[in-house]
């Protein structure tokens, strides 16, 4: 059995855009892959709209909490998935790195973070099947 390829999800506070790629990949390809996220300047908590649109398609945001992206995260990394472009990463990506662009969802209300969910799923979906095949 191989080892599932990290897939590493980066926004600048790991408490939105970031969560709900890394949530949503294991909701729609669980034990695919490893999925992880991780901010520039993490927030103290996962944005509480965000984790309540995630729980609404089923992921368990329980034990989510922000963290700092770390050299040994971007060297180890298969695909790094940066949800805004041009972010100052602490070190090269070694793996794959895919960017995509979706705006901050710090003061959005569940209707506008859905949509956005709804958006970076559509994407998600797309990535899970480039990688599996």
């Amino acid at each position: 059995m191989t080892t599932p390829p990290t897939v590493l999800f980066i926004c600048q506070h790991n408490a939105g855009r970031s969560q709900l790629g890394a949530h949503l990949l294991g909701v729609i390809a669980p034990g695919e892959f490893h999925a992880t996220s991780a901010g520039l300047k993490p927030a103290d908590e996962i944005n509480p709209v965000v984790a309540q649109s995630l729980q609404e398609v089923g992921a368990d945001t329980s034990a989510a909490r922000p963290r700092l992206v770390t050299e040994t995260d971007l060297a180890t990394a298969d695909v790094v998935v940066t949800m805004k472009p041009g972010l100052q990463l602490p070190a090269p990506i070694r793996g794959r790195h895919v960017e995509w662009e979706f705006p901050n969802p710090e003061h959005w209300d569940l209707d506008g973070v859905r949509g956005m969910r709804d958006a970076i799923a559509a994407r998600v979906r797309i990535l899970a099947g480039e990688l599996s095949s």
